[in-house]
C-alpha cells in the first residue's frame, strides 16, 4: 500500500497555511497544520512528518530557534526542514541553512515551486550507500556505525556533513564543483542553491577541528579533500 507523505506546516497565518494545505492535498500529500512552536512540537511528538515547512517568523519561538532545537533531537534531526520566509537577503539564507534548514524558499512563492522543492528533499538519497571504513591519515569514517573519529577520538558530525565527508573521503584528491557536490550528496535536483555547499563545508571543517584543513578550497573551481593540504 502506498504511503502518503505527511507534511507538517508550521505557519501562523491561516490564509497562507490553508493555501499550502490545499495544494498539498491536491498533489498527493497529507498536510498537518501547526500555528506555533507549541502545537508543532505536539504534532512531532505524536507522529513524525516526512517534511517540515517552517515559517521563520512565528509567535514565541522563531523558526530559526525551532530548527536549531530540532536538529539536536535524535528523533527529529533527520526530518527535512524547508524554511519559509519573506527574508530574502543572502545573510538570512545563510542563517537559515546554518540553523539546520535543508532548503529555503522566499515568500511570495508559487505552489508549483514549493511542490518541486518538497519532492526534491523527499527524493534525496545518500549517494554512497556502501558501508565499511574509509581512512585518511588519522581521520576515519565508519559508514556502518555512522561514526567519525580523529586519532581514535570521536567527532560529532551532523547528518548532512557526514554524507558530505563520506563522499569527499571516497573521492580524494579530486576537485569537486559545488554543483557536482549538490548532485552527489544532496541528490538529483535543481532548486538548492550552490551556497548551501559552502555552509555545510564550513560546518564540517569546524566539526573536524585540526583535520578541517584537509578540505581545501580551490578558487573558482570548488573543493578538494586531500591528505597533503597546502599551507
Amino acid at each position: 500500500m502506498r504511503t502518503i507523505p505527511r507534511i507538517l506546516i508550521v505557519e501562523d497565518e491561516p490564509a497562507i497555511a490553508e493555501l499550502i494545505a490545499v495544494n498539498l492535498r491536491h498533489n498527493g500529500f497529507q498536510p498537518v497544520w501547526a500555528i506555533d512552536a507549541e502545537s508543532a512540537q505536539r504534532e512531532l511528538d505524536e507522529i513524525l512528518p516526512d517534511v517540515i515547512l517552517l515559517d521563520w517568523m512565528l509567535p514565541g519561538e522563531t523558526g530559526l530557534v525551532l530548527a536549531r532545537m530540532w536538529r539536536t533531537s535524535s528523533r527529529i534531526k533527520t526530518v527535512p526542514i524547508l524554511m519559509l520566509t519573506a527574508r530574502g537577503d543572502e545573510s538570512d539564507r545563510v542563517a537559515g541553512l546554518d540553523a539546520g534548514a535543508d532548503d529555503y524558499i522566499v515568500k511570495p512563492f508559487s505552489p508549483r515551486e514549493l511542490l518541486a522543492r518538497i519532492r526534491a528533499v523527499l527524493r534525496r538519497r545518500v549517494p554512497e550507500s556502501s558501508g565499511g571504513i574509509v581512512k585518511m591519515g588519522d581521520l576515519q569514517l565508519d559508514a556502518d556505525t555512522h561514526r567519525v573519529s580523529l586519532a581514535d577520538k570521536p567527532i560529532k558530525v551532523g547528518p548532512t556533513e557526514f554524507k558530505l565527508l563520506q563522499y569527499l573521503m571516497r573521492h580524494p584528491e579530486r576537485v569537486h564543483s559545488r554543483g557536482s557536490l549538490l548532485d552527489k550528496v544532496w541528490g538529483d535536483h535543481v532548486y538548492i542553491e550552490e551556497r548551501t555547499v559552502d555552509v555545510h563545508v564550513k560546518r564540517l571543517r569546524e566539526s573536524l577541528g585540526e583535520a578541517g584543513h584537509m578540505i581545501e578550497t580551490v578558487r573558482g573551481a570548488g573543493y578538494r579533500f586531500t591528505s597533503n593540504p597546502t599551507v
